[in-house]
């Protein structure tokens, strides 16, 4: 899996299809989306659009919690499939952990399995799992997750359940990786806590001539994170990729580290079922 991809969260599908062909022209290679995004279909527009083969592309997509449940994850996989247009997805990921229906959770998980034993998805994975959740999943089924997408940013470093993923051999995959959480779902974006214009990032920044958004990816890279910023313009998609010729000293990733706040930018996954969500 790339370490870094698009993100194609809140994209609407007029923009998705754009956003992914020029990610793909710009070097990316792979594209995050998910059945609650509303954006399969333009993802896999935007594929059939580029000049890049798909067998060099890596997507993921999410089952969302409306269709959890064994046999239900596994129409719902087919349904992906027809709106992405494609035979296969490279990574298959439970959008959220639903602790307090967590049966169902684990249900969805074997059908997940399933998936991957008839090699029908080349693997699987969660998303906003806890430290906790993923013992018990793990407990209780045969395959580790590949991947933990979750939230992760200089405002919330999710230290100790990043070492649990290391331990567990999981990827940490950020989503809102440069903390655009902290402002979208914030009501008043202008007051909220935005580490773009944090001093430490934007002192360091100034270093390497680069932007605030491009060390906060690159302090990902150095964490051995994936990372799928999410853009639409043209511009701001073409920076974010432009992260490799660059490195974080250990003084540097250290005092972004030292960022974190323990708040969260967004829902609480513990609170996310289909009697809150749907």
């Amino acid at each position: 899996m790339p370490a870094l991809g698009l993100g194609v969260f809140q994209s609407s599908p007029d923009e998705t299809v754009k956003a992914v062909r020029t990610a793909l022209d710009e070097g990316y290679r792979l594209v995050d989306t998910a059945a609650a995004y509303q954006n399969e279909e333009q993802v896999g527009e935007g594929l059939r659009r580029s000049d890049v083969d798909r067998s060099e592309v890596f997507v993921t997509t999410k089952l969302w919690i409306s269709d959890y449940g064994y046999d239900e994850a596994l129409h719902a996989y087919d349904r992906s499939l027809d709106r992405l247009g494609l035979d296969t997805v490279d990574l298959y990921l439970l959008h959220q952990p639903m602790p307090r229906q967590f049966e169902r959770t684990v249900a969805t998980w074997e059908a997940a399995e399933q998936l991957l034993d008839d090699g029908r998805v080349r693997a699987i994975g969660v998303s906003n799992f806890s430290a906790e959740l993923l013992d018990v999943l793990v407990g209780r089924t045969d395959v580790v997750p590949a991947v933990n997408q979750v939230e992760v940013h200089p405002y919330f470093t999710q230290e100790s359940l990043r070492n649990r993923h290391e331990q567990l051999g999981i990827v940490t995959q950020a989503w809102s990786p440069i903390g655009g959480v902290m402002r979208y779902w914030d009501d008043d974006p202008e007051a909220s806590m935005d580490p773009l214009r944090d001093p430490a990032i934007v002192e360091i920044a100034e270093k390497y001539e680069k932007t605030a958004a491009q060390v906060m990816l690159r302090w990902h890279l150095e964490h051995g994170h994936s990372a799928i910023p999410k853009s639409v313009h043209e511009g701001r998609i073409v920076e974010n990729f432009d992260v490799f010729d660059f490195s974080l000293t250990e003084e540097e990733v250290a005092a972004i580290d030292d960022l974190d706040t323990g708040t969260r930018g967004g829902p609480d996954p513990e609170k996310i079922d289909t009697d809150t969500y749907g």
